[in-house]
């Protein structure tokens, strides 16, 4: 399993009235979070699409547990529980300032040629950065 981590401080225009981050921002902090993980291990997700492959959401998931505030450093968790195939599926959970959990979820990805949109295999430099985290590097979603 892949892991890593990266902090975003909570904006007050990311807060609703009552300066809680609005819920619908979670997908921009989720999105921060698996693009800093990428780079994290080497992989560049600008490369990628300059080469022809795309990334699009198929899937999305949050169960909020408590709210994150205006002007937090908010730290999120990022996990790649197993090695991808034609989709990538990232874990996330979001902590406090204090530690606590405060969001949790998950994403699921597709691979897909940006010439005609159809699947595709995972680039072969980011399988082979990811490889060495799994134990059964022949088992993929």
């Amino acid at each position: 399993m892949y892991t890593a981590q990266t902090q975003i401080r909570v904006r007050y225009a990311e807060t609703d009235q009552m300066s809680y981050v609005y819920y619908g921002n979670y997908a921009m902090y989720f999105e921060v979070a698996r693009v800093e993980a990428m780079r994290s291990v080497g992989f560049s997700y600008r490369e990628m699409e300059e080469e022809g492959v795309m990334m699009p959401v198929l899937e999305s998931h949050f169960r909020y547990i408590k709210p994150g505030k205006y002007d937090e450093l908010l730290t999120i968790k990022t996990r790649i529980p197993s090695l991808p195939g034609a989709r990538i599926r990232f874990e996330y959970e979001v902590f406090n300032e204090h530690g606590e959990l405060i969001t949790e979820g998950w994403t699921i990805l597709t691979f897909l040629k940006k010439d005609n949109h159809r699947p595709t295999r995972p680039p072969h430099n980011l399988l082979a950065l990811l490889e060495g985290y799994f134990q059964d590097v022949g088992q993929r979603d």
